[in-house]
């Protein structure tokens, strides 16, 4: 779908224009334009002005995204929005399935313009424009997480930074006997043929969502970065017996400057389609001569790594959340993934925007597909819509939502239920932020 033809949101330009600001699209293959945007989009972020080089790159590879902006006509710079928020539609995997979702991406504000409701315009107009499109899901990884949850949001998935001393770690798995191999290659061969593994690992990966180009490129180093961390990347791939990649990997190493046996390796990107790549490409990380110390802090909260190492006690993880969803169709979504259990529920959902708000009815059938109806029963579970999106993808209990009173139960044991027809084969994960 082309989001950049979809028209502006008349209630959030209705109000941003009461308050004096101006409410509009940036046609990305306008430089000039999408400079402007992205300093805005940098300041919000408190990083530095993007130079040329990278505003060129910047526009090469944002052609299917949806550019938004806020302009106050009255300061001194009219031409640098003061808001920006970036969106467009890829797939969101799901338990046995996925979904099309609404992604949003660079929601700033500035400080000079806070507290005049220009954030809920730009998030509102987001969600009501992906809803008349008929966009099932909304979703967006969070940099201050107290934000999003008034919009419906809830996060769906658990994210961890992973540390791992390599020298008491010690690996355990024997060798797989499949005869595949790793080498280094070029961020340019990786962008160019590891796209495909990782499409196929996301696929089932209940959370992750589709790479676009955009952020392929950077995460293997083939496009640069305004810190020129690219430069330092190194990339290894995992091919299997048959000569097909399978696992790829994209690092830095970071010296400590006191002791050069002591180097830190900072993961940007890790994936593996197969079990037999995983082991490899973790056995070669943490054995690797003058390093004491591998952190990723994209690691699953159920890694397998931590089962692969004699001493766990050799890793240290720290959970937070990160992928955060939104229903804006419920009974798309619903139907959208499979379920771990047969039977019916009845959810009475409540929103504040109005999109998700009812009573439905959940039936799962033997094979975990999904029928959803509204219904005037009266609800065995009531909850928002933020609590329901939360619980999409199965990483949390719908039993430890009704103990900290995010969900109501009307019928006894209908939160257990809910948690085993909600349960999900795979721990729920978004590999990179966007």
């Amino acid at each position: 779908m082309d989001t950049r033809r979809l028209p502006l949101d008349r209630i959030s330009s209705d109000a941003l224009a009461a308050s004096g600001l101006r409410y509009g699209l940036v046609d990305g293959s306008d430089r000039d334009a999408l400079a402007a945007w992205d300093e805005a989009d940098s300041r919000g972020f408190h990083d530095r002005r993007p130079d040329p080089e990278a505003i060129t790159e910047h526009s090469q590879h944002v052609a299917h995204r949806r550019i938004t902006g806020v302009w106050d006509d009255g300061i001194p710079d009219p031409h640098v929005p003061v808001a920006t928020v970036a969106s467009w539609v890829g797939a969101l995997s799901t338990p046995g399935g996925s979904v099309p979702s609404w992604a949003i991406s660079s929601v700033t504000v500035a400080p000079t313009h806070r507290r005049r409701g220009v954030a809920r315009a730009l998030l509102e107009g987001e969600l009501r424009t992906a809803a008349a499109a008929g966009i099932p899901m909304a979703s967006l990884t969070v940099s201050e997480a107290t934000i999003y949850g008034r919009f419906g949001f809830g996060p769906a998935t658990l994210s961890a930074d992973l540390s791992v001393e390599t020298k008491r770690a010690g690996w355990v798995p024997a060798a797989s006997g499949d005869n595949g191999r790793l080498a280094f290659v070029s961020p340019q061969i990786a962008y160019e043929s590891c796209r495909g593994l990782v499409d196929r690992a996301a696929a089932g990966t209940p959370g992750d969502f589709e790479i676009d180009d955009y952020h392929w490129g950077r995460l293997v180093g083939h496009f640069g970065d305004r810190d020129k961390r690219s430069a330092s990347i190194r990339v290894v791939r995992y091919d299997d017996a048959a000569g097909e990649p399978q696992g790829v990997v994209a690092y830095r190493m970071v010296a400590d400057k006191t002791d050069f046996t002591k180097h830190t390796v900072e993961i940007d990107y890790i994936r593996a389609a197969t079990d037999d790549a995983y082991a490899a490409l973790w056995k070669y990380l943490l054995e690797l001569d003058l390093v004491t110390n591998v952190r990723y802090d994209v690691a699953s909260a159920d890694e397998p790594v931590l089962w692969m190492i004699r001493d766990q006690r050799a890793a240290r993880v720290a959970t937070s959340d990160h992928h955060w969803l939104r229903i804006l169709d419920v009974k798309a979504a619903l139907e959208a993934r499979t379920y771990g259990a047969p039977g019916a529920l009845t959810l009475g959902i409540d929103d504040r925007l109005g999109t998700a708000t009812g009573v439905y009815r959940l039936e799962v059938a033997a094979d975990g597909s999904a029928e959803v109806s509204t219904t005037d029963d009266a609800p065995d579970l009531t909850l928002d819509v933020a609590s329901l999106s939360a619980l999409y993808l199965g990483a949390w209990r719908a039993s430890t939502f009704v103990h900290a009173a995010r969900l109501v139960e009307r019928t006894d044991g209908a939160a257990s239920r809910l948690d085993a027809m909600f349960r999900s084969p795979e721990t729920p994960l978004l590999s990179f932020w966007y």
